[in-house]
C-alpha cells in the first residue's frame, strides 16, 4: 500500500534536466544565480537517505580513528526524515553510533514540562533509538535560573569547544529564513544566547504545544558564529512554504534580515531540498533565463504570464520585441511570431474557465475542462476538516448542487482539537439549562454537564489534554456547524458523511501516521458512491499537516481502485484556498464566482462559528478564513483580468490529479 503518494504529485513543469543536469556544463548554466551548492530531490525521503549516508560515512571514519563524531541536530519537522533514516540504518543495517556526540541547536525556555521540550522530541524520533552513550547528549539548560542563563550559555559553548566543535551540523529552516532561533536582525557574529520569541515564531511552533498560550516566550539558541565554525553544514527544507526563503538564501545577498544567507560564506555547506522547496529558484521557476527549455504548454503559459507582468501588458498585446528582449526568443523561433504564441496561450487560459464544474449537459465539451456526460454526475467532495469544503471551494460546491449533481461531502476528521474550551462551556451551559427545564429528573446528565463545566473553568491547566467527553463534545460542535453550512448550500443531510479517520483521534496536536485502516475507510466509502468526480484538498501548507495525511489516504485508496472499470470514468480535482492558491500556469479548471456567489460562500464559512476569532490554527496569516479565502479568489480573478481575459469578481481554481502509473 502506497502511503505517501502526495509527495509524488508533479505539475508537469519540471523536467529532470533542470534539477539533475547531465554534465558539469549544464550544472554551471543552471546554477548561475545560485551562491550555494544545491541538491534537489524529487521528495524528502530521497534527500534524507543521501544526508544520512553522508553522516554515517563521516561518523564511521571517526570511529576507525577512535575519535568522537560531533553532530549538531535541530528540532522541527524538516530533519525528521533524516533521523528516521539514521535509525533505520542502525536497526536494519547494523550501524553503530557508539562514538556519536550530539548538541541540540536550540531549546525552549523555560521548559516546565519536558514532554514538550525540543530535546524530548529529538529523543522520541532519534536519540532513544540508537546505541549512543546518553552522556554524549548535550542540550541547553532549559531549567536554569534567570540570572544564570548567561553563564549556562557560556558553559554550553565551552562543552562544544571541548568536544572539538561540530563535525557536521544538520539545520532546518524557519519560516523567515532563520537558523535555529537566530531570527532576522540577528548579528552574523552571534553566539549561544537567550532570545525572546516573536509572535510569528511562537505561531510556527504552536502546533507542537496544542495552543499558542502554551508556547514558551523564549528559547536558548546556538548563535550564527558557532554554527559557521562547523566543518560541514547541511541545510534542509521541504515543501512549498519554504520556497521563498530558499530562494532568498541561495540567490539573494548576504543579509542579517535573512539569517540563512550567511551560509553563502561557509566553504562546506550544501542545501538539500525537494522539488516543492526548489520551486522559486530561477532554474525551476524561470528556466528560460538559464538554459534551453523543454517547452510544454504549462511552461509556455508560465513564461507568458511572467512576461506580461514584467512588461505590464495583457497577453494579446505582447510583441516580438517583448519576447526577444526578455530571454524568450526561443518561443518566437518555435511559433513564428509573438501573435501565434499569444493566441495559443490566450485560448489555453480561456478554455480553463467554466461555470459548469460538473460539465455542461448537451454542450460541446471539446475545449471544456469537464466532460458533458454523464449528467448528472455523482460527486464526492473530501474535506480534511469540517470547514475546508466551503473555505476552499464553497462557490463550486454551490454550483454543483444547484446544477443538479448528486453531491456527497465526506469530512475526513472530526476537527475536535481546533475547538476552544470556551465553545464547550457555552454549549454545556445551554445543554444544562435545557436539561433543567425539560428533563430535570436526568441527574446523571446534569451532574456530567456540571463536572465538565467546572473542570474547564477552574481545573484544567495548559498541560492537560482533553478528556474523551470533551473531545466528543468538540467533535459534535464541528459536525453541527458542518451540517448547518451544508444546509445553507442546499445539500440534504443524507449526503453528508463523517469518516472520523483514526489517525486524527489522538486528542493531541501530534497525530498518528496514516495507516491501512484510514485508507480502507476512504476506499470503502468511495466504492459505495462510485463517483464520476472527486474533489480533494491539494493544499499541503496547513500548519499541522492534516491536509497531507488526508490527501495521502485518498490517493492510497485511489491507487488500489484505479484499475477497476467504474473508476476509469472518474476524474479527481485538487482544490486549494485556505493556505495558498494554485499558480496560474497549473490551473486546469477555473470556476468564476459572481459577487452574490462570493457573499454566499462567505455566509457558508461563517456557519463555522467555532473557527472564527477563537480558532487556534490560523497559521502565519492572521486574517480569518473567509477573509483569506476571498482575497485568494479575487487575486486569481484579477490575474486572469490583467492577462486580458474577462473580469470576474472571484475565481476558484482546480488542478486535475492523475493517478501514479
Amino acid at each position: 500500500m502506497k502511503l505517501d503518494l502526495s509527495s509524488q504529485i508533479t505539475l508537469d513543469r519540471v523536467p529532470k534536466k533542470y534539477y539533475k543536469p547531465e554534465n558539469d556544463f549544464e550544472e554551471y548554466n543552471l546554477s548561475r544565480y545560485e551562491k550555494l551548492p544545491v541538491a534537489i530531490y524529487e521528495d524528502a525521503h530521497g534527500a534524507a537517505k543521501e544526508i544520512a549516508k553522508e553522516i554515517i560515512r563521516e561518523m564511521l571514519q571517526k570511529q576507525q580513528q577512535g575519535k568522537p563524531f560531533v553532530l549538531g541536530i535541530s528540532g522541527g519537522v524538516s530533519p525528521v526524515p533524516v533521523y528516521e533514516e539514521l535509525v533505520k540504518q542502525h536497526k536494519e543495517g547494523g550501524v553503530s553510533f557508539r562514538n556519536l556526540v550530539t548538541f541540540n541547536t536550540y531549546e525552549f525556555y523555560p521548559v516546565l514540562d519536558f514532554a514538550f521540550s525540543n530535546l524530548q522530541m529529538l529523543k522520541d524520533v532519534f536519540l532513544d533509538h540508537i546505541d549512543m552513550d546518553p552522556a554524549n547528549i548535550f542540550s541547553p539548560d532549559a531549567t536554569a535560573e534567570k540570572d544564570l542563563i548567561g553563564e549556562k550559555c557560556e558553559a554550553y559553548e565551552e562543552s562544544l569547544r571541548q568536544k572539538g566543535g561540530f563535525d557536521y551540523l544538520l539545520l532546518g529552516l524557519g519560516s523567515k529564513g532563520n537558523l535555529g532561533f537566530n531570527m532576522p536582525g540577528s548579528s552574523l557574529h552571534s553566539q549561544t544566547r537567550l532570545v525572546v520569541l516573536d509572535g510569528d515564531s511562537r505561531k510556527d511552533i504552536a502546533r507542537n504545544f496544542g495552543s499558542l498560550d502554551k508556547v514558551p516566550v523564549s528559547a536558548i539558541t546556538i548563535g550564527l558564529y558557532d554554527m559557521m565554525n562547523a566543518r560541514k553544514i547541511a541545510l534542509i527544507a521541504w515543501n512549498e512554504q519554504k520556497a521563498e526563503s530558499i530562494r532568498d538564501i541561495v540567490e539573494g545577498p548576504v543579509s542579517d534580515m535573512v539569517p540563512g544567507s550567511i551560509l553563502q560564506t561557509h566553504p562546506e555547506t550544501t542545501v538539500y531540498i525537494d522539488l516543492a522547496a526548489a520551486s522559486s529558484l530561477t532554474r525551476i521557476s524561470h528556466p528560460w533565463l538559464v538554459t534551453n527549455c523543454e517547452w510544454t504548454s504549462k511552461l509556455i503559459r508560465r513564461a507568458i504570464v511572467w512576461l506580461c507582468g514584467l512588461v505590464d501588458k495583457p497577453i494579446l498585446k505582447l510583441t516580438n520585441k517583448d519576447y526577444n528582449d526578455n530571454g524568450l526568443s526561443e518561443l518566437i523561433t518555435l511559433y513564428g511570431s509573438a501573435y501565434n504564441v499569444n493566441i495559443k496561450i490566450f485560448n489555453d487560459l480561456q478554455h480553463t474557465i467554466t461555470g459548469w464544474p460538473g460539465g455542461k449537459p448537451e454542450a460541446d465539451d471539446t475545449y471544456r475542462p469537464e466532460r458533458a456526460k454523464p449528467y448528472p454526475k455523482r460527486v464526492i467532495i473530501f474535506s480534511p476538516h469540517p470547514d475546508d469544503d466551503v473555505i476552499s471551494m464553497g462557490g463550486t460546491f454551490q454550483r454543483l448542487v444547484s446544477q443538479g449533481h448528486e453531491v456527497h461531502v465526506a469530512y475526513q476528521t472530526s476537527g475536535n482539537i481546533a475547538v476552544g474550551d470556551e465553545e464547550v462551556i457555552r454549549y454545556i451551559s445551554v445543554l444544562n439549562s435545557l436539561s433543567k427545564k425539560f428533563t430535570p429528573e436526568n441527574r446523571d446528565l446534569l451532574e456530567k454537564c456540571e463536572r465538565i463545566r467546572r473542570y474547564l473553568l477552574y481545573e484544567k491547566t495548559n498541560e492537560d489534554i482533553d478528556t474523551p467527553d470533551i473531545l466528543f463534545i468538540k467533535s459534535r460542535i464541528r459536525r453541527e456547524e458542518a451540517r448547518l453550512a451544508d444546509r445553507y448550500v442546499g445539500l440534504s443531510e443524507e449526503y453528508v458523511h463523517f469518516l472520523d479517520l483514526p489517525f486524527y483521534e489522538t486528542g493531541k496536536v501530534k497525530k498518528n501516521p496514516i495507516g491501512e485502516r484510514d485508507v480502507m475507510i476512504v476506499k470503502d466509502f468511495i466504492e459505495t458512491i462510485k463517483p464520476h468526480q472527486i474533489y480533494v484538498a491539494g493544499d499541503l501548507a496547513d500548519p499541522h499537516g492534516t491536509h497531507k495525511v488526508c490527501l495521502d489516504s485518498i490517493l492510497a485508496a485511489v491507487d488500489l481502485m484505479k484499475e477497476e472499470e467504474w473508476f476509469k470514468d472518474c476524474r479527481i480535482w485538487m482544490y486549494r484556498g485556505a493556505w495558498m492558491e494554485w499558480e496560474i500556469d497549473h490551473i486546469e479548471m477555473a470556476v468564476p464566482l459572481s459577487p452574490e456567489e462570493l457573499r454566499q460562500k462567505r455566509n457558508a464559512i461563517l456557519r463555522h462559528q467555532s473557527q472564527m476569532e477563537s480558532a487556534p490554527f490560523l497559521g502565519d496569516d492572521e486574517r480569518l478564513f473567509w477573509q483569506r479565502s476571498e482575497e485568494r479568489n479575487r487575486t486569481t480573478a484579477d490575474t486572469y483580468w490583467k492577462l486580458g481575459l474577462a473580469s470576474y469578481e472571484a475565481i476558484e481554481a482546480f488542478v486535475e490529479y492523475l493517478p501514479v502509473p
